[in-house]
């Protein structure tokens, strides 16, 4: 995990996964870090993008990107398994449990074009 993360912050590409082990995965979180993993270094691509993948791989069953939003932010480890470079519709940035500043700077350290992308702030609730 030290050297993946060593490479990562030293502005290299990680050429391999570390090991890891997540508790808790249901069937469909693990579609959506498989996913997740499946992303390019520098890369970005929407909650959309995901859930049509994971429609294809079962059979053409509706996939929520609202349901893939959720599991994206339950991923607890972030940057191995990259939940930043998740985007909403239109390169909109939407969320990051990090906050959306980290997102950012996490997506302009691994070269990504943010120049077109939008920063949605999360809407305050009417409770």
């Amino acid at each position: 995990m030290y050297r993946w993360l060593d490479e990562y912050f030293a502005g290299r590409d990680p050429d391999f996964t570390p090991n890891y082990r997540i508790e808790g995965l249901t069937e469909f979180r693990k579609d959506v870090i498989d996913e997740l993993l499946r992303i390019p270094y520098g890369a970005t691509v929407s909650y959309g993008d995901i859930a049509k993948a994971i429609s294809k791989k079962h059979g053409g069953a509706k996939v929520s990107a609202r349901a893939v939003g959720g599991a994206v932010g339950w991923n607890p480890i972030c940057i191995i398994v990259p939940c930043n470079c998740v985007i909403g519709a239109n390169n909109g940035l939407t969320g990051y449990g990090g906050g959306l500043g980290n997102k950012v700077s996490l997506l302009a350290h691994e070269c990504s074009d943010m120049f077109d992308a939008r920063i949605f702030e999360p809407k305050e609730s009417s409770d």
